[in-house]
């Protein structure tokens, strides 16, 4: 990682008194003083609000993540943050898309308004890594290969908003172009953060695949941050508003959302953000989003801070949300790794039968299914070999499946799986993101003591050197 130069200066901060050392019980103190003795602060502050938005993933048929991130953008916009204090990152490969039927319109959910109108063009392209995000977090202008140069400039009296979607899986998360996130090198990211004074408090929004593995273990509780996820350490998040969704266009052939994340944006267009605090929309998350277990991690006491803290605060509502529609079915919901199938599929059945577009339609359609099979094909050999080799009878499923729970990191080596990661893709080929949920199997491998030379070894074998 670009960043690791940063990383090695780091040094580990001096417990704060824990909450529950105090003498005196929590009805008696009050919510400040709480706060202020679990890392975090709390109160009237005079400090500026920013907010950092990243959209991970790049191609139409991954519309929603980039449709979230702008739909979030003008939330914050609308209850007063500027410009100069929100930092976007986002591919913009979707507004003027040839498959868009609203060339230069994105919306977030049916029948939705623009969403896409005015947002920051800070991090397109490829600019849009990791190295990046993380000398934004920073501060570091530095750090940054092209983009608007700006990065976060707040400092200890600031509330800050941070804001991913897009796939994730067992310790990482995508960005559109290069490395992966690491949640070991984002966690450490933050901690830097938190020793340069970057923020008073924090809040982190993350919608991915097994989200929880990025703070599982990981996230100290006294660093000023509450964060919440789209799904624990072990399951899929869902997209929503896909076809076939009440309401949604036939014109359109992707999902126009994210179950978790429309869920924590309607709520907070259906309330006014200064009477309901995070803790409050987080039950109402995680009932809405009943196909996966929504967490919350970090200083959970900050949780009791009202939304305005960190998203502003304007006289009139952004739009009305209906709030029988935040309790709506989730039934047509999709898995985040299935999503891409939906856009393929459909994208056959709308072609004229024997048109050109039809074969072009299909082949790409054949092209997904070929490479999923390929994944499937080229991971279980890598791990039946990698198990036999070094463990004998020992079951492959285990090394397959097997979830680490309560609060252990999902891996112990982070530079093995690194390192596992980088060997597949070299002789495999790129996994995608239906491949990255067999980034679990590699930490397991890692957890079990497999070498990097190892690893190396079994991706040759089961791919024969050539990339797919």
């Amino acid at each position: 990682m670009m960043m690791t130069s940063l990383y090695g200066s780091l040094v580990p901060f001096l417990l704060l008194t824990a909450l529950t050392m105090a003498a005196v019980s929590d009805s008696r103190r009050s919510f400040g003083e709480i706060v202020s003795k679990s890392g975090g602060d709390y109160g009237a502050s005079k400090g500026t609000q920013w907010a950092v938005l990243v959209a991970g993933s790049k191609g139409y048929y991954n519309y929603r993540h980039q449709a979230d991130v702008c739909h979030a953008y003008q939330i914050l916009k609308a209850n007063g943050l500027k410009d100069e204090n929100i930092i976007v990152f986002m591919y913009d490969d979707i507004a003027n898309s040839t498959f868009n039927p609203t060339k230069g319109i994105i919306i977030n959910k049916p029948k939705g308004p623009d969403v896409y109108h005015g947002v920051p063009k800070d991090y397109t392209g490829n600019e849009t890594t990791a190295a990046n995000l993380y000398a934004v977090l920073l501060g570091n202008k530095t750090a940054l290969s092209g983009g608007s140069g700006k990065v976060l400039k707040s400092g200890p009296n600031d509330h800050v908003l941070f804001y991913y979607s897009d796939h994730g899986t067992t310790g990482l998360l995508c960005m559109p172009v290069g490395d992966y996130i690491y949640a070991n090198d984002f966690v450490e990211v933050l901690k830097q953060m938190h020793k340069l004074k970057k923020y008073m408090n924090m809040l982190i929004y993350i919608e991915a695949c097994e989200a929880g593995s990025i703070f599982q273990g990981l996230l100290p509780n006294d660093i000023g941050i509450y964060a919440t996820t789209a799904s624990n350490a072990e399951e899929s998040s869902w997209a929503y508003y896909c076809p076939g969704h009440p309401g949604v266009d036939r014109k359109y052939d992707t999902c126009l959302g994210d179950l978790y994340s429309i869920a924590w944006m309607e709520d907070s267009e259906a309330h006014d953000l200064g009477k309901e605090t995070l803790q409050e929309q987080y039950l109402v998350v995680k009932k809405r989003t009943n196909l996966s277990h929504v967490m919350q991690y970090g200083n959970t006491l900050l949780s009791k801070a009202f939304l305005s803290t960190y998203m502003g605060l304007y006289s009139k509502k952004v739009s009305s949300v209906s709030l029988d529609e935040l309790s709506s079915s989730n039934s047509l919901a999709i898995p985040q790794r299935d999503a891409d199938l939906v856009f393929f599929q459909r994208q056959v059945q709308k072609a004229p039968k024997g048109s050109a577009e039809s074969v072009v339609a299909q082949k790409r359609l054949d092209e997904q299914i070929a490479h999923r099979s390929h994944v499937d094909r080229s991971i279980n050999q890598i791990v039946n070999q990698i198990v036999h080799q070094l463990f004998g009878d020992s079951s492959t499923a285990s090394m397959l499946t097997d979830v680490r729970t309560g609060d252990q990191p999902v891996v112990d080596d982070w530079d093995c799986l690194k390192a596992f990661v980088r060997a597949y893709k070299q002789y495999c080929g790129h996994m995608s993101e239906y491949g990255m949920q067999y980034t679990r199997a590699m930490a397991n491998m890692c957890n079990a003591g497999v070498d990097r030379d190892s690893t190396v070894a079994a991706s040759i074998q089961a791919c024969s050197g050539k990339a797919e």
